[in-house]
């Protein structure tokens, strides 16, 4: 956790959804550095993620600056007309991956769309899915949302398993930016009806009302 005088001005600091196997919450200040330490352990298979940043390709320096410019700027250009949350998740006390929601214009659409990565070391433990349910229930029991958005290029078997097990339907595809080219990317959608008939009472979230103006504007 921060320390008070951090979480007085960045009161997300504070916010942690809590699941009998992990928790999801921002890196404390100075914790991207730690966090970055599990970069190198996605399938390389797998491709870059359309949302996460590239994190396991490219020369350390170089990479390092890219890297913190794109936690920093989420921070930075913070508004709850457009804003991206991601969580690190942590399994007793160590981070093992990263979890994405974001959104515009909230208030009025409802709509949030999630993407994540999981260390290499911790897949096939069910912990991809673990993070993706603790972050549906932020969105649909936390925030209010009516249905989430989620994609993966279509030879990342392990993400489109995860999104049909927790219960997305096919929604389309389209082409996604890959490295220098291109490739198919499957979307998905799961709505408040369909979360609702799979939703988990063993999940909580902490926190959420002190920095709940900062996901949903307030009526003009």
């Amino acid at each position: 956790m921060a320390g008070e005088g951090l979480t007085r001005f960045w009161p997300l600091f504070d916010l942690v959804v809590r699941t009998p196997r992990l928790e999801l919450r921002l890196p404390p200040r100075g914790g991207v550095c730690r966090h970055r330490r599990c970069r190198g352990s996605r399938d390389p298979r797998a491709g870059d993620h359309a949302v996460l940043p590239p994190l396991d390709r490219g020369r350390a320096g170089a990479a390092r600056p890219r890297f913190g410019q794109w936690w920093w700027r989420h921070r930075a250009e913070w508004s709850a007309d457009k804003w991206t949350f991601t969580g690190v998740a942590f399994v007793d006390g160590k981070p093992v991956g990263a979890q994405d929601l974001e959104a515009t214009h909230f208030r009025a659409v409802r709509s949030v769309e999630t993407g994540s990565w999981l260390g290499r070391a911790y897949q096939g433990q069910g912990l991809g899915r673990e993070m993706r349910e603790a972050v549906l229930h932020l969105a649909f029991a936390g925030l209010g949302a009516e249905e989430a958005l989620s994609g993966a290029f279509e030879d990342n078997a392990a993400s489109l398993a995860t999104s049909r097990a927790v219960g997305y339907a096919e929604n389309g595809e389209a082409r996604g930016r890959r490295r220098d080219s291109s490739a198919r990317t499957i979307r998905f959608r799961i709505a408040r009806e369909a979360w609702e008939r799979r939703r988990r009472d063993d999940i909580e979230i902490d926190n959420l009302e002190g920095c709940l103006d900062m996901f949903v504007s307030p009526l003009s």
